[in-house]
């Protein structure tokens, strides 16, 4: 049975696995040296030149599975004995040159980046090219590519340059933590650290303490993973685990958009702060518009503040598909609220620690959420959920939507928005193509994950969202 997209994806997976295993067993720290040994056993490299060099970067893999330095605030990581696979990125001149008399390419270039050879053959100079692309356009053969490295390809706040040794680099004050790099490298050179063994530790200790509960908040897009198995046998392998609960976030997205709608009518313009990527992107690139921003919590926090205020002295474990939540729940308005952020990837690696098999369990029943709040998953729900608040409510205004999917559509918005040609009054942000199905800590990533969120939405007991909130009793 197929459980991830990537061979990358299941070697990250088998180190937290290991690690997990270790840990619930109380003998991580006796065992954290053979688990690179342990996942590539014999002398015979599986990836790598090597096997001495596989285990080093395994080693490294592990470092960053226990939650890496935490003097270094970005979960998103380089492992630099990893990176070193990829060609330097930058426009090249490829063997489809055919020296053509025309010399197009030189013509369109305004740095003067362009030469020729003895035998016509262009060549660019490194040193002058600015990457405007220009010489690629114009040439009659496509002779000229740009050969992207794949992490700055899939980075598009253009967080990602080269070091001196041609690794991957990641500018912080940039970064937004959104992963696309981590799921498009291919080698998993670029990855993210793993709370996994805080959550451990907080299941440890809630057994057999009734005053101490471990709530489960899964994200709606769960409901497009695991797709061996059925998504009940997914919320009893939860409770198998250890943890008290399982409490959906589609509920916090249902209490967000019933307060976002009147916020939405009050202030006449407002992006939203569902996504954490989208919002440090505001605060990074356009500043101007930070006061635009929400002031309503994610649905993650929104449901975790309701858990704390309900059950003081409980904790709050978010698993969802965001790395970026990662970074939410360090944030001072956060904090107090949500214990620790798992993605899928890490839910799969506990299961198979503790050799659960969700496929053997009975199902148990998520319900406690409206359609709407369960479609926030997907780019657009959340426009629909604020437009529906906005008619449950009875308010009077009409909801121009712009639903980015992508953060470069994002951008485009944010930009028309602060040059005040924006033909929308909520804009509707989405770091992740196609919204947080499309997260990387996804297991699986596909148009068809838009389809099983809308089937879950339809199959939710509460059809409304003053239903889902007017019924809050966790």
């Amino acid at each position: 049975m197929r459980k991830f997209d990537t061979k990358v994806q299941h070697l990250k997976y088998k180190v937290l696995r290991e690690v997990a295993r270790h840990a619930w067993n109380d003998a991580l720290l006796e065992n954290v040296l053979k688990i690179p040994e342990m996942i590539v056993p014999g002398k015979k490299p599986t990836m790598r030149c090597c096997v001495y060099k596989e285990r080093a970067i395994l080693a490294e893999r592990v470092r960053l599975a226990m939650g890496g330095d935490p003097n270094d605030a970005n979960v998103i990581q380089v492992i630099d004995i990893a990176c070193d696979e990829c060609p330097a990125a930058g426009y090249e001149v490829t063997d489809s040159c055919r020296g053509c008399l025309a010399h197009r390419c030189e013509d369109a270039c305004k740095r003067g980046a362009i030469s020729f050879d003895h035998n016509h053959v262009a060549h660019i100079d490194k040193s002058k090219c600015v990457e405007c692309g220009q010489c690629a356009k114009v040439c009659p053969y496509s002779a000229i590519v740009n050969r992207k490295r794949p992490c700055q390809n899939a980075c598009k706040v253009k967080a990602i340059s080269l070091n001196e040794a041609g690794a991957a680099s990641i500018d912080d004050e940039k970064c937004i933590a959104c992963g696309a790099c981590v799921y498009q490298c291919p080698f998993g050179a670029i990855t993210d650290k793993s709370y996994i063994l805080d959550a451990i530790d907080m299941i440890k200790k809630s057994r057999g303490n009734t005053e101490y509960k471990v709530y489960a908040v899964v994200a709606p897009s769960i409901s497009s993973q695991f797709t061996y198995a059925k998504l009940g046998q997914v919320i009893t392998g939860l409770k198998e685990l250890g943890f008290f609960t399982v409490v959906e976030a589609a509920l916090g997205a249902d209490m967000v958009a019933e307060a976002e709608s009147k916020e939405l009518v009050e202030k006449g313009f407002l992006t939203s702060s569902c996504c954490p990527a989208f919002v440090d992107y505001i605060k990074k690139n356009f500043p101007g518009l930070v006061p635009y921003v929400s002031h309503n919590l994610s649905p993650m926090a929104t449901i975790a503040k309701y858990l704390k205020e309900k059950n003081p002295g409980s904790k709050v474990i978010f698993i969802g598909p965001c790395t970026s939540k990662k970074m939410e729940v360090r944030l001072d308005s956060v904090k107090p609220y949500v214990d620790a952020a798992l993605t899928f990837e890490e839910l799969q690696a506990l299961f198979d620690s503790r050799d659960i098999d969700i496929t053997s369990l009975e199902e148990g029943v998520l319900d406690n959420a409206s359609y709407f709040g369960r479609i926030f998953a997907r780019c657009g729900g959340l426009s629909d959920a604020v437009a529906e608040g906005i008619k449950e409510q009875n308010l009077d205004f009409e909801v121009k939507a712009v639903s980015c999917d992508g953060i470069e559509e994002c951008r485009l918005a944010l930009l028309k928005k602060s040059k005040n040609v924006l033909n929308g009054n909520f804009i509707e942000g989405m770091a992740c193509i196609g919204g947080c199905i499309g997260g990387a800590g996804c297991l699986t990533h596909g148009e068809k994950n838009k389809a099983e969120v809308d089937k879950y939405g339809r199959e939710a007991l509460e059809k409304t969202i003053k239903d889902a909130t007017s019924v809050l009793s966790i």
